[in-house]
C-alpha cells in the first residue's frame, strides 16, 4: 500500500466501504460507474497505477483497492488477476504490473479461455496473448500440446502436464461458472450484515 494510504487508514479508521462503483474486466481494465450508471474504462494512467498499487484481497475473498481511508470493493468480470506475457516474452505480468514469482497450474475453461494460477492467485490469460501462449505450450516431450488441449476440451476428466516458459505445469479443465467458488473469491462483493457502506 502507498504510504499516504496507510496514513489515511490510521487517521480515519471507520470510513464506510464503497460497493458497486469499480470493476475489473477480463482484459485487465479498471472500470468506473458513471452518473448514467454505465461503466467506463478508467483512462488516467496515474489513477490506474494507484489502484494497482493498492489492490488487495480481504479475508472474505473480496478484492478491493484502498483509496486513502476508504476501501473500494471491486466487482470482477471473471478473475481477480489478468495475466499477460511480459515484454521479454519469457514470463508473465498481471494487469497491475506485478510479477508472479512462480507458475503453479493451468486451467482450460469451457469457453476456451486459459487460466493461470501463480503465487499471486488465479487469473485469466489476456485474450490477445492467448495465441502466443498456446504456441509455447508443449507436452513433457517438447511436442506441441494441441492434442492434450483438444482432449481437455472434449472430456473434463482429462488431466495432463505441459511445459510453459521452461516450467512443468499441471493442466485440467474447469467450468467458468465454478472459478470463483473453486478459488475462493467473490466476483460480486456485497455488504455483510450490519456493515456500513456508501
Amino acid at each position: 500500500m502507498d504510504e499516504i494510504v496507510n496514513r489515511g487508514m490510521l487517521k480515519w479508521p471507520n470510513v464506510p466501504t464503497v460497493y458497486g462503483w469499480v470493476s475489473l474486466d477480463r482484459r485487465g481494465n479498471w472500470m468506473i460507474k458513471t452518473v448514467a450508471a454505465r461503466f467506463e474504462r478508467i483512462g488516467n494512467p496515474a489513477l490506474r497505477a494507484f489502484i494497482g498499487r493498492n489492490y488487495a484481497c480481504d479475508g472474505e475473498g473480496r478484492w478491493f483497492f484502498q483509496n486513502g481511508p476508504q476501501r473500494v470493493l471491486v466487482s470482477l468480470e471473471y478473475t481477480p488477476w489478468v495475466y499477460r506475457i511480459d515484454d521479454c516474452g519469457t514470463g508473465f505480468l498481471t494487469h497491475t504490473g506485478a510479477v508472479p514469482r512462480s507458475l503453479e497450474a493451468l486451467f482450460l475453461d469451457d469457453t476456451g479461455g486459459l487460466l493461470l494460477k501463480t503465487d499471486l492467485g488465479i487469473g485469466v490469460i489476456l485474450d490477445r496473448d492467448l495465441p502466443a501462449v498456446l504456441e509455447r505450450l508443449t507436452d513433457e516431450h517438447g511436442r506441441w500440446a494441441e492434442p492434450l488441449l483438444e482432449g481437455l476440451a472434449r472430456d473434463p476428466a482429462v488431466e495432463g502436464r505441459v511445459r510453459l516458459h521452461g516450467r512443468s505445469l499441471g493442466i485440467t479443465s474447469v467450468r467458468a461458472a465454478d472459478i470463483a467458488r473453486r478459488f475462493g473469491f467473490m466476483a460480486l462483493p456485497a455488504p455483510q450484515p450490519g456493515e456500513r457502506e456508501c
